[in-house]
């Protein structure tokens, strides 16, 4: 699978956030998410969805992209059930305009130096991608990080291997091929101090973009 370039706002976008009370679920705040978008240059959530690696165009043709009017309520829907599914589970699901962002940290992902998800996570993988099947006019773009135990060369193909984790067992749960992508960013994105275990903890994640297929981007 085509790994494509995406840059995350790491902890910027952290700092942006405000949590709700009730489902402690984050999300941007108004004035934080327009210092994000000044802060990657127009690309919502540091992300940028590649128009150029046939995704949009081969998602389009098996299941139709979004109409331009219908992409906000198409997210909306997505958004809900994910954050009901993931309530409680330390996955954090955070919107910026119609962009998704999944982050899933190592206490239910991965252990320190292991690319293997850890078995707790699975029901929880099993819902978000029961959510996806359901949703289908959206690209999803995998990203792995880790901390800083270790060689450089090491952590970059780590993080690699961890995205690639998160892929292979969506795949295996009935998402297509066609819309996932994945890229590790190694030790270079954390968005907590590596000098603390916590920290490192924080760092040693995954995280799932969630761009709608729209007429425009197909």
């Amino acid at each position: 699978m085509k790994k494509v370039i995406i840059g995350l706002l790491g902890a910027s976008l952290l700092a942006a956030c405000t949590t709700d009370p009730q489902t402690g679920q984050r999300s941007l705040s108004r004035a934080g998410g327009g210092a994000l978008i000044g802060a990657a240059g127009g690309a919502a959530l540091g992300a940028i969805f590649a128009k150029n690696d046939g995704r949009g165009a081969a998602i389009g043709a098996a299941v139709g992209a979004v109409a331009g009017a219908g992409v906000g309520a198409y997210m909306d829907r997505q958004e809900r059930r994910l954050r009901e599914q993931t309530a409680g589970t330390g996955i954090d699901v955070t919107r910026q305009g119609d962009q998704l962002l999944l982050n899933m940290p190592s206490d239910v992902t991965f252990a320190s130096g292991q690319s293997s998800l850890r078995p707790d996570l699975y029901p929880t993988l099993n819902s978000v991608a029961s959510t996806l099947t359901e949703f289908p006019s959206t690209a999803v773009d995998i990203i792995g990080h880790a901390d800083s135990q270790g060689s450089e060369t090491f952590n970059q193909g780590l993080s690699e291997r961890r995205a690639e984790s998160v892929q292979t067992y969506l795949q295996g749960q009935g998402v297509q091929p066609v819309r996932m992508a994945t890229a590790g960013f190694g030790e270079t994105r954390p968005i907590a101090s590596n000098e603390t275990a916590a920290g490192r903890a924080q760092n040693r994640r995954v995280e799932i973009i969630l761009t709608p297929i729209t007429e425009e981007n197909s």
